[in-house]
């Protein structure tokens, strides 16, 4: 008999490092303790609760998968390869289907007029991704630098509406390439959530202490998979490993395409050991991550709640984002029913977004318009 030893993630008390409301934390995060006031006896919340073994199961079957699972692993890596899609033949029929997609994903740019009327009457929250949405893409993680035009325009972005970075990057480092105090930032994945520093928050709504941390407990494990992945991973050339506190991340974006299937095999050989990790796959990237019902959807929700907007209609949320990740976060709007989101990319694919922008001029251009639109309106 196999016997599964499944880890709960932790959930901390305001008296540790969350200060939200009562009510906040009830509405996203139901309260089943049971007038108990020890821990021991408490029951995670169904949206923290542990893995089924199913789930498990399917996870571990993705890690220790033969021959066939590779293959299908490195098709998945090409498939994400702006390389290989700039490398696809031009054909009437590609150009058809990138019409199409168009149609269904117009550009938030062409229809920013219509995106206002919508939002008439409502309070817009903006959501933003970092990579790929902020800063380009580049081969090195650690020189994703905004520009200084880029930082202007986020900073008069938040003095007009409550603004937050979503971000798979742990936060100290997004914060380093942002440096801008009065923002909400959701590194990890959504899974380390921070409020605007003392002094800086102009939404009164929350309160500036507002820290959430869901996979607190995951915090040692991480840290020995990425040691364990920064050897594994040393023998090959231009893999990098990152550590982003409650996650990690292996970049492929250097590595020679032959030694993909190398990269694939020393990646799992490493999470074999750990089955409460998930693998996942994100632009050139493995993002390695607690498997906990927590993601960026969940992030959107839990801030749009401590803002004071969980059960209204006066709030339009907006999620920009350019990676399979951000995904979760369009979803979540979707099922909401309200706001929308914006995916950000100049090839068709496969996305619950509502409209597209092509690149971070693009992303730049369509925030800029919304500062304007909003400094318009006392005097409309």
């Amino acid at each position: 008999m196999v016997r599964f030893v499944v880890e709960k993630p932790q959930i901390m008390s305001a008296s540790q490092n969350i200060v939200v409301s009562e009510t906040t934390m009830s509405s996203i995060i139901p309260n089943n303790n049971n007038n108990n006031n020890n821990s021991s006896s408490q029951k995670l919340p169904p949206c923290l609760i542990s893995i089924s073994k199913k789930k498990l199961l399917k996870n571990i079957d993705i890690i220790n998968g033969g021959g066939q699972r590779i293959n299908a692993w490195v098709d998945s890596m090409r498939a994400s390869s702006p390389t290989h899609l700039k490398s696809l033949p031009s054909s009437i029929s590609t150009q058809q289907q990138l019409n199409s997609w168009i149609m269904q994903h117009p550009s938030a740019l062409e229809k920013f007029e219509q995106i206002m009327e919508a939002s008439r009457g409502k309070q817009i929250v903006m959501f933003l991704d970092y990579d790929g949405t902020l800063s380009p893409i580049v081969d090195d993680p650690d020189k994703a630098f905004m520009s200084s035009k880029m930082r202007r325009t986020v900073k008069k972005l938040a003095k007009c509406f409550p603004t937050a970075i979503v971000t798979g990057r742990c936060i100290d480092k997004v914060y380093n390439f942002v440096k801008l105090a009065e923002l909400y930032y959701a590194g990890s994945h959504g899974m380390d959530i921070k409020g605007p520093a003392k002094g800086f928050s102009r939404h009164k709504r929350v309160k500036q202490s507002l820290l959430y941390q869901p996979a607190n407990d995951y915090l040692p494990m991480i840290d020995e998979v990425y040691r364990q992945l920064l050897e594994k991973t040393k023998s090959t050339p231009g893999a990098k490993v990152e550590n982003h506190k409650f996650c990690a991340s292996v970049h492929f974006r250097c590595v020679d395409e032959k030694k993909w299937s190398e990269l694939v095999l020393q990646v799992r050989s490493v999470l074999k050991k750990f089955p409460t990790l998930q693998l996942t796959q994100g632009r050139k990237v493995f993002e390695i991550r607690p498997m906990i019902e927590w993601d960026k959807g969940k992030a959107l929700e839990f801030l749009l709640e401590s803002l004071g907007f969980g059960n209204t209609n006066n709030v339009f949320p907006v999620y920009i984002g350019d990676d399979r990740t951000d995904e979760d976060a369009f979803k979540m709007l979707r099922d909401r029913g309200e706001g929308f989101g914006i995916l950000v990319s100049k090839f068709p694919k496969d996305t619950d977004a509502s409209y597209s922008l092509q690149d971070p001029s693009e992303v730049m251009d369509f925030l800029r318009r919304l500062v304007e639109w909003k400094q318009m309106q006392p005097r409309m």
